[in-house]
């Protein structure tokens, strides 16, 4: 039953939602953990509740036109998916990256759902973005872009309808302008969207939030090994705000970060990255992974990003981008001694490198609920801003250490009653399911 169950789903899901692979493999992973659990609730079976997650709520896809520096008038799409509203307001980030396209929003919308319940925060899931390169962009034209953009979203957002964030392409310069425009628009001055800068509503910590997170979750599952982070080897994708933070921690915790990628290539400094000069080129100067030799020449550039995962490590992180792992490369981290993943970006792991961890016995920490730490925050700026307040950076960051507890104790607790004990993927997956479904059933079919 629960196999032909999960073919009964992906079937519709294929065919309702051609050419976007991304979608499929995040519904998949989902279906296939839940199925068990829909099998033995006949509620969720007559209210047909998987038929009804997997189907976003909205779907907005609108033209974005804007001037470059040029004068030449340049055409993007933009995408807002509003996927699940059961237990609050729409939640999730805005991507600005070439590869973005239709399926793409949908699979980290859908993503989104169960990462928020995870939180125990009141927030929905959604996601948006556009195919729009930042990427060597003066701010002039980031800022024509970004009022073009907004200038179309505005209507289908809110502080208590939807409430954007960033995500890859948009930092903190993107939501002000995204922000400045929202008000122009509207004339309020609202928790429309998060990651806001501190001097007009933004938290301390949310910077930090998704990285830091990622290490609180990891700990836990470190200590359920009877290890600490002392002295261990990481090795962590990405440079961008979720891995500099990350490994930031993981070395503050006593660990020896040592590689670090881009789109690019990958450092790999066996006397472990100097987190600050990575912070000072990506963040600071806008540069490549690659200038970090020219501060320290014993450490290596290599070409290409997918090498990160060859150096020998205990743990790695991937906070790059959704399958950045494929079974390969699992299985070569396998090989070298890898013993713990923790997944910092949304699905950077194929169904495949999953199979490969498991096999291995790899504590694995799947994205929904290590990551969640930088969506939890958010919802701690909204807070905030309905409130009028603001807490402190240590508030901030022991209200996030406290959620990243509250959702491993859930992924374990869930495993466990599901009969997959010690599985924080079934965990996680059951844990969220059941809370959004429960939601859905209790206010009727809508």
């Amino acid at each position: 039953m629960p196999s032909q169950f999960v073919q009964d789903i992906m079937g519709v899901v294929t065919f309702r939602n051609p050419g976007e692979p991304e979608f499929h493999q995040a519904v998949q992973e989902v279906v296939e953990s839940i199925a068990p659990i829909v099998v033995k609730h006949p509620e969720f079976i007559k209210m047909r509740i998987v038929e009804r997650i997997v189907e976003p709520e909205r779907q907005l896809m609108f033209r974005v036109p804007w001037v470059d520096d040029a004068g030449e008038v340049q055409v993007t799409r933009g995408y807002r998916v509003q996927f699940n509203s059961a237990i609050g307001p729409y939640k999730g980030g805005l991507r600005f990256h070439p590869s973005v396209y239709l399926g793409i929003i949908k699979f980290l919308g859908f993503e989104q759902v169960f990462k928020n319940a995870l939180t125990t925060m009141p927030i929905g899931g959604g996601k948006g973005g556009s195919d729009f390169d930042p990427k060597g962009k003066s701010d002039n034209e980031v800022m024509r872009f970004c009022q073009s953009f907004m200038t179309e979203l505005y209507r289908h957002v809110g502080a208590d309808v939807d409430v954007p964030a960033g995500d890859i392409g948009v930092g903190g310069r993107e939501i002000g302008y995204l922000f400045g425009q929202y008000k122009r628009l509207t004339t309020q001055f609202t928790g429309v969207l998060t990651g806001k800068g501190i001097a007009w509503g933004g938290s301390l910590a949310r910077t930090e939030a998704t990285g830091y997170g990622l290490i609180y979750f990891v700990t836990r599952m470190l200590k359920s090994r009877q290890v600490d982070w002392d002295g261990l080897r990481v090795v962590v994708s990405g440079s961008g705000n979720v891995a500099i933070y990350a490994a930031q921690k993981a070395t503050d915790m006593g660990a020896n970060v040592i590689a670090m990628s881009d789109s690019s290539g990958y450092i790999y400094d066996p006397d472990g990255i100097k987190v600050n000069t990575v912070r000072v080129i990506k963040e600071g100067e806008r540069g490549r992974i690659r200038e970090y030799i020219d501060n320290h020449p014993s450490a290596e550039y290599h070409d290409g990003c997918q090498g990160v995962w060859t150096i020998p490590c205990d743990v790695a992180l991937p906070c790059a981008t959704q399958n950045e792992i494929d079974a390969a490369a699992a299985q070569t981290l396998v090989r070298n001694g890898c013993f713990a993943v923790g997944e910092g970006a949304n699905m950077p792991s194929t169904n495949e490198a999953i199979s490969a961890f498991r096999d291995a016995g790899i504590a694995f920490g799947p994205a929904k609920a290590a990551n969640a730490g930088g969506v939890a925050t958010s919802a701690l700026e909204m807070a905030q801003n309905s409130m009028r307040t603001a807490w402190t950076f240590e508030e901030v960051d022991r209200k996030l250490m406290g959620i990243m507890d509250d959702i491993y104790d859930q992924c374990i607790e869930a495993a466990e009653a599901y009969g997959r004990p010690g599985d924080l993927i079934v965990g996680a997956n059951a844990a969220s399911f059941i809370k959004v479904a429960r939601a859905m059933i209790d206010q009727g079919l809508v």
